[in-house]
């Protein structure tokens, strides 16, 4: 184990009957970095979470939070973390500041210093004016900044993120993007699982992708998309009479065999990294007398990714994983 990474497991392994919900799992991530934990739901991403914040105990493998093993020193792990499950772990009948005393003294923190953690966190997560009233009234974005704010009050150095934006609408998941990015930058290691390629495209230095307990791929999110080919070029044309013309038109300008869709009118290619080629494509078939209608350069999305790794888009059902 390295003292140098915030999140160490290699070898992770854990069963529930014949369910094989962690086979062989290894995770590093470094101090001060957000990497995310990708996959549908099943994959296994929020049972390797529960491991490595001591919450279930590996059936074979080894893992470390800040070089204290989460087996051999669980209590000294949990100084030194803090966590936000899928759900908000709030008690609806106290106030917003009611509920971040409450966990401060859980942590046995000076009085006075949970007053004054509590205020700072719920001035930095816009929870001021709403600090004395009863969470029962609050609504689920409130809730989850809330009980992000909880998680930090014990300053922790790793902050683990299970799903935190599930059930948000789009403006405060933009909102909890935010928040999180700001972790980051006061040095807060975070590992964020999640189902939502848009939000581990934005947060997270690099992916790990997990499927059926296994980690499958691993990197930035421009390596990943990569892999699977680099950017491609789609063409419509107006008629199809045109297709033979504009396939010929179209190949020598291109990096790949040049595809054509069933109806005979849109085109597919791979073109170069760098290449500026739309100029070229829409002054070449303009000069074939080709009528365009939309020329676009598409980059692989980490939807295109998962896709290709796994046969399915991570939106797809899934059975719930198993606790």
């Amino acid at each position: 184990m390295s003292n140098d990474l915030a999140v160490d497991a290699r070898g992770l392994v854990k069963r529930f009957g014949d369910t094989v919900a962690l086979d062989g799992v290894d995770l590093q991530v470094p101090r001060g970095a957000i990497y995310g934990l990708l996959g549908p739901n099943g994959a296994g991403k929020t049972t390797a979470v529960r491991v490595l914040t001591t919450l279930l105990r590996p059936d074979a493998g080894q893992a470390s939070i800040d070089g204290v093993d989460v087996i051999a020193d669980p209590h000294g792990v949990r100084e030194r973390i803090g966590l936000t499950g899928q759900y908000a772990a709030v008690e609806e009948r106290l106030t917003g500041r009611e509920n971040m005393e409450f966990v401060g003294r859980l942590f046995h923190l000076p009085k006075a210093e949970v007053k004054s953690r509590a205020g700072e966190l719920l001035e930095r997560f816009d929870l001021v004016e709403a600090a004395n009233r009863v969470v029962k009234g609050y609504s689920g974005g409130m809730r989850r900044r809330l009980d992000i704010a909880m998680s930090l009050i014990a300053r922790p150095s790793v902050l683990f993120l299970d799903e935190p934006t599930t059930g948000l609408d789009p403006r405060s998941r933009l909102a909890m993007w935010g928040l999180i990015e700001e972790l980051e930058a006061d040095g807060t290691t975070v590992l964020l699982t999640t189902q939502y390629l848009d939000e581990a495209d934005r947060l997270a230095e690099r992916i790990i992708v997990i499927d059926h307990g296994r980690v499958i791929a691993e990197g930035t999110s421009d390596e990943l998309k990569d892999r699977i080919g680099g950017a491609r070029l789609t063409v419509s044309i107006a008629r199809v009479e045109n297709r033979n013309a504009a396939l010929a038109t179209l190949q020598p300008l291109c990096a790949g065999a040049v595809e054509v869709a069933h109806d005979g009118l849109s085109f597919s290619a791979p073109i170069r990294p760098g290449d500026r080629v739309v100029p070229g494509v829409i002054r070449a078939l303009d000069e074939a007398g080709i009528d365009v209608l939309d020329v676009q350069v598409r980059r692989p999305t980490l939807d295109d990714v998962f896709l290709t790794l796994t046969g399915r888009t991570a939106a797809d059902e899934q059975e719930v994983e198993v606790m």
